[in-house]
């Protein structure tokens, strides 16, 4: 699996529920956190492809370096970097060291995405944006442990 496919639906989806499924205690509510930052992360990802059409960089850009499964739809914001950041940052918060493992794979997940032509960089960082945004309210409600 390359590092860009954590971000897609099936892998953070998948990742989060494993790590619910698998936890218990504090790490159990902060996985049912991370899960609900990446369901509830994606309405203004949606809003905001509808409300800025931008096209994406290999439909633009001549000799883009692409991937074989080439999404249709708006450029803004990147939603596998919305998804791996809302994801992480309830775990970070919860448990800030974790950050030193976890950043560098979303930073990762970003930087494939524009490298594989799908994004521009504001496009990332708009998904950083909402991903850190989303896992910061969801962290807030937190139950205190």
């Amino acid at each position: 699996m390359t590092v860009t496919h954590l971000g897609g639906a099936t892998g953070s989806i998948s990742i989060c529920i494993l790590l619910f499924a698998l936890a218990s205690g504090e790490l159990r509510i902060v996985a049912l956190q991370s899960l609900s930052s990446l369901a509830i992360s994606h309405i203004p990802v949606q809003i905001s492809k509808k409300l800025y059409p931008r096209k994406r960089p290999y439909m633009v850009l001549p000799d883009t370096i692409t991937i074989s499964r080439l999404l249709k739809d708006h450029s803004f914001p990147s939603g596998h970097t919305t998804a791996t950041f809302s994801v992480i940052t309830p775990i970070v918060l919860w448990n800030p060291p974790l950050a030193l493992a976890l950043l560098p794979i979303s930073l990762s997940v970003a930087i494939s995405r524009m490298y594989l032509g799908m994004h521009y960089p504001t496009d990332v960082i708009g998904g950083i944006i909402i991903g850190v945004g989303t896992g910061l309210l969801l962290y807030s409600f937190s139950i205190p442990f």
